[in-house]
């Protein structure tokens, strides 16, 4: 894929960290999904937090740079929310380029025979057997219905001993999927099918509130979990293994108000790390829900079979997550889907080039912003990717290195590079 280049995107000035810096407990309210009670109301659900990311300008992988990201995540701890028992926070995680030595030294290991095209997913399970056991036979339908094959499952080594109390509560069993494709299958084909299959079997496993993918895809992989940042890697013992390399790592601690916190809504999703608010969220989910018919094409014939396009309930950062990999697996350039869903404030640069222009104008009719503030950063294995949006008020910084490493954050100081 040639080297990897680190881009960022934002047509804003790029300025210090602005943001909420308590980590003190929050009062309980409703978990995602269950009934608006009292005073909570879902659409109060906020995003404000740590993030950033690290890549290395030429593809040179190593664990150096995934000890890192976790090393940064580690110094934003004041920018996350923490329970009172004092272990639970409100999640982080880190979304790396996949690493394919690790990768294929564990499926190894497992006794799975991997060719050329392969995913490895980490998936919340069920702790019941038997419904764990429904739950990874939907998977293994969905991706057979979509000429793919799930050839077997590792459990991921985790350790609940780095959860706090609250976080024990809702604790997924967690195990990690591979999934192969013909050897002659385009990566974009691959991908596209891998995103219905896990469409396909959430929908079956809908009633199962305790499955989730965290990703399914043949370029990245996601390491999140329930926890404070200095016990990541306490929760998941592969991230101690000297052979898990990547030269891409997105980190990201949530602080969100007014909700308990969830497995499923620690960042990053499956492209992205969100920093902020999207004001708009109640309008942008109305107008894709009501817009669904128009992403019919080629690559996606029965927009039905994937529908609800993006999330109805839960945080606005995970519904534009959806939107963003629907307008990707629609064969939309990663660059455009960005700023046709998170535009600058183009209407009135007059050196704007012309063809951008016409870009920001056709999309301006066919979508709405995604409006914050909002700090964003995504990859999908191949770019290293920052944007904020038309507000400026979610703005970061960014390093390059002569060693041609870029770190960008919500803040510096995340990491010890000389001066």
């Amino acid at each position: 894929m040639g080297a990897t280049v680190a881009k960022v995107l934002s047509m804003l000035p790029v300025n210090g960290p602005v943001g909420p810096t308590s980590a003190s407990p929050r009062p309980s309210h409703s978990r995602e999904g269950q009934p608006e009670q009292g005073l909570y109301r879902e659409a109060f659900e906020r995003d404000s937090c740590g993030f950033g990311l690290i890549a290395h300008m030429d593809d040179q992988e190593s664990h150096w740079l995934v000890k890192t990201a976790i090393g940064a995540l580690h110094r934003m701890t004041h920018r996350g929310a923490i329970a009172a028992d004092g272990k639970t926070g409100d999640g982080c995680g880190l979304l790396m380029k996949k690493p394919d030595a690790f990768l294929r030294a564990r499926a190894a290991e497992c006794g799975f025979e991997l060719g050329t095209n392969y995913s490895a997913g980490n998936i919340f399970l069920s702790q019941d057997k038997a419904r764990r056991e429904r739950q990874k036979k939907a998977l293994d339908e969905a991706c057979g219905h979509h000429g793919l094959k799930l050839v077997g499952w590792r459990l991921a080594p985790t350790d609940p001993a780095a959860c706090g109390a609250e976080a024990l509560k809702t604790l997924p069993h967690v195990e990690q999927a591979f999934v192969t494709a013909p050897e002659d299958m385009h990566k974009f084909e691959f991908e596209l099918r891998l995103f219905k299959a896990r469409r396909r079997a959430e929908k079956q496993c809908d009633a199962d509130g305790d499955f989730y993918v965290t990703h399914l895809s043949c370029r990245v992989i996601v390491y999140k979990a329930l926890v404070m940042p200095e016990y990541l890697p306490v929760f998941y013992k592969d991230l101690h293994d000297e052979t898990l390399e990547s030269s891409i790592c997105v980190f990201h601690q949530r602080f969100s108000t007014n909700t308990l916190p969830s497995w499923r809504l620690a960042h990053p999703f499956r492209f992205l790390a969100h920093n902020g608010e999207i004001n708009t969220i109640s309008g942008n989910r109305k107008w894709a829900q009501a817009r669904a018919r128009k992403y019919q094409c080629e690559s996606l014939p029965n927009v039905d079979e994937i529908s609800p396009l993006v999330s109805m309930s839960g945080s606005d950062s995970q519904s534009l997550d959806n939107m963003l990999e629907v307008l990707l697996a629609g064969g939309m350039d990663m660059f455009a889907a960005l700023r046709a869903l998170v535009p600058p404030a183009w209407q009135n640069i007059e050196n704007l080039d012309p063809d951008v222009r016409a870009f920001y104008e056709y999309n301006s009719q066919q979508m709405e912003p995604w409006d914050g503030p909002a700090g964003i950063v995504l990859t999908d294995g191949r770019y290293a990717v920052c944007a904020t949006d038309r507000n400026g008020l979610r703005p970061t910084r960014y390093v390059i290195t002569r060693d041609r490493h870029i770190t960008l954050a919500s803040e510096v100081g995340v990491w010890d590079y000389d001066p």
